[in-house]
């Protein structure tokens, strides 16, 4: 028995444009709904229909397979039903038809993935035909009547206590696992017997305007993932906040000091004897910047006022692939690069604003712990071994 996913993910949002390539904790929402999708076991597969070049390059860099989904199927009256069926004939003419598709939408951010595993697992069973992501509410509801509102899912002559009441399931939009079959024969996401599968509601969040986004975006930090491992080639970092607690000493002479951690001296040692390749990259003038990098061992570019360019040419000359690379910041300065990398992480200090770009907001403050935190996390990933 086999399951696939499909994410239709058409470009021309007019709410928010470029919204299944924005980012939510760091990540692009078509990122976020491949990797919830391929961390479930029983699906092998997952296929992003657009129509879009650069929501099909990010796709593909999540793992997922583009099918390129025609104009007509891309316009605002086509149904996501018509690329579905649309996506199944092409994954049957290439790869066979699989026995249920898992339907996801980028625009839910917080897809649980051991539910989407648990939903797939009913329908490969036969349990159920259908079964799609809800959480559970006991929200009265209303309705406007000519002679005035009234309930609809309550008399609203009485009111009993919540543990009187039946409770209902609101649909989150974030998942349908369906019977191939029934559903080219149906051509519709609810056929057959239907199931529930429960989700937390914190993760029925849904994407459809700048607020919405905005909202996701300052939920992330709350919901990310389990950064016990890193997985990248390389690390770059900010040095004011990063490297130091951000203050600094003037003496009466205008010479400046800055106070930073042996533990996090130490975490680089580890990471530069793994062969780690590592890049300070400040704005700051100051030649204590260089000297800290000597002493560090690590390469250095200081007085750099536009960071994002400097980042580019640092990854391009080693041959990096910006994907694979952890940035880690403070400030608002530090935005465009963390934008840019696979890994932006930030320390907890960091500006609002700069911490609803991160995938991963550390525990230990900046120049107290931080770097040494983050290096653990990269030792501990697939790509590098802690020395001994």
């Amino acid at each position: 028995m086999s399951a696939v996913a499909i994410i239709p993910a058409r470009g021309g949002s007019k709410g928010v444009p470029g919204k299944n390539v924005a980012r939510v904790g760091g990540v692009p929402l078509i990122g976020r709904a491949i990797r919830a999708a391929l961390a479930a076991p029983s699906i092998t597969a997952a296929y992003v229909s657009t129509d879009d070049a650069e929501i099909a390059r990010v796709a593909r860099e999540h793992g997922a397979i583009v099918i390129d989904r025609p104009a007509e199927l891309a316009s605002d009256t086509a149904t996501s039903e018509d690329a579905l069926l649309h996506a199944i004939g092409e994954i049957e003419a290439a790869a066979g038809l699989p026995d249920a598709v898992a339907f996801l939408q980028a625009t839910s951010p917080f897809i649980d993935s051991p539910a989407l595993e648990r939903a797939a697992a009913r329908v490969l069973r036969g349990d159920d035909d259908v079964v799609f992501s809800a959480f559970e509410t006991y929200a009265f509801l209303w309705r406007r009547a000519d002679a005035g509102a009234e309930g609809v899912n309550h008399d609203h002559s009485f009111r009993p206590r919540r543990q009187d009441r039946e409770p209902h399931f609101q649909e989150t939009g974030a998942f349908y696992v369906m019977r191939t079959q029934g559903f080219l024969e149906r051509r519709f996401r609810f056929f057959g017997r239907v199931g529930i599968e429960e989700v937390p509601e914190s993760s029925a969040v849904e994407i459809d305007t700048p607020a919405e986004l905005a909202f996701a975006r300052a939920l992330a930090p709350a919901t990310h993932e389990d950064a016990a491992a890193i997985d990248v080639d390389a690390l770059v970092m900010d040095f004011d906040g990063v490297h130091t607690d951000d203050h600094v000493t003037v003496d009466q002479d205008g010479v400046e000091s800055v106070r930073v951690s042996r533990a996090d001296g130490m975490g680089i040692g580890r990471l530069r004897h793994a062969g780690v390749p590592m890049l300070i990259l400040s704005k700051e003038r100051n030649p204590v910047v260089a000297a800290r990098a000597r002493k560090l061992g690590v390469e250095v570019q200081h007085g750099v006022d536009a960071k994002a360019p400097a980042l580019t040419a640092w990854c391009d000359a080693h041959g990096l692939d910006p994907a694979r690379v952890a940035y880690v910041g403070n400030d608002v300065n530090d935005i465009e690069c963390l934008d840019l990398v696979g890994w932006p992480v930030v320390v907890p200090e960091a500006r609002p604003e700069v911490r609803e770009h991160a995938r991963l907001t550390l525990t230990a403050p900046g120049g107290s712990g931080a770097l040494r935190e983050l290096a653990e996390a990269i030792l501990r990933g697939p790509r590098w071994s802690a020395p001994a």
